[in-house]
């Protein structure tokens, strides 16, 4: 499972990073122009300013030509790796800062990588596009569906809610951020945590979204240790680390 979706994954980045596939396989670092490539994932309006992404071996950065000189130079002799370590980070955002931009937090990614059966933990009911527009705005659930409106570039998709009674416990929602690339995000109200509702409601949707022919990924931040269980407990494995610059001011 996890081949055919790593393989799936080297397209859709050469698409993101305007790059090839063979890139992200490279043994060196690697710079490319910006662009907005058609089927890419867009996390920001206009053409990105610095975007960058690893698997674990090289990093590949697609950055607008004025900081092309600087990251040649930042990253010769560097494993692509260690740019995404705080002393690199740190020279990168100053350098950014001079173009009015900084870095936004690093995003770890998460492929599935097996099968998981969803074991009942409570009752669910299942919600579509049409059914999710009653959700939009409610600060409970900013990470499984968009928040506070809908986004027209990452629309929500489906979404699935755990009840008891008339409480909603939590929601698992997808947002097809590229096509076939559906984005699970997580929200369990703070009374009902610890219960394995969150993977409960994770593994029901990746399932769906496998099941509809689509590709299920995570992400979380690096210190989110138990969104990052949660993606464990679902049949998800770390796949690569991505982060970009915004304006600042900003959040990404």
């Amino acid at each position: 499972m996890y081949r055919e979706y790593y393989k799936k994954l080297l397209q859709q980045l050469s698409i993101d990073y305007n790059c090839t596939p063979a890139d992200f396989r490279a043994k060196e670092n690697i710079v490319t122009p910006s662009a907005l490539r058609e089927g890419r994932r867009s996390y920001s309006t206009g053409k990105p300013f610095l975007e960058m992404a690893t698997l674990g071996g090289n990093t590949v950065i697609m950055a607008e030509e004025c900081l092309h000189g600087f990251l040649n130079d930042l990253i010769r002799n560097t494993e692509g790796h260690r740019l995404f370590e705080l002393e690199n980070l740190i020279k990168l955002n100053e350098e950014l800062k001079k173009y009015g931009y900084q870095m936004a937090p690093t995003h770890h990614m998460f492929l599935p990588c097996c099968e998981v059966e969803a074991e009942e933990r409570c009752r669910v009911k299942w919600l579509h596009e049409g059914e999710i527009s009653a959700f939009y705005g409610n600060p409970l659930f900013p990470n499984a569906i968009a928040f506070p409106e809908p986004c027209p570039a990452r629309p929500d998709r489906i979404a699935v809610i755990a009840i008891n009674g008339d409480t909603v416990m939590g929601m698992a929602g997808c947002s097809e951020d590229a096509p076939h690339w559906q984005q699970i995000g997580i929200d369990v109200l703070p009374e009902y945590r610890s219960r394995g509702i969150g993977s409960y409601l994770v593994t029901l949707l990746k399932n769906r979204i496998i099941e509809m022919g689509d590709i299920p990924f995570y992400g979380t931040a690096a210190a989110n240790v138990q969104s990052q269980n949660i993606a464990f407990n679902s049949g998800f494995r770390p796949a690569w680390v991505e982060t970009e610059a915004v304006k600042m001011g900003e959040e990404a």
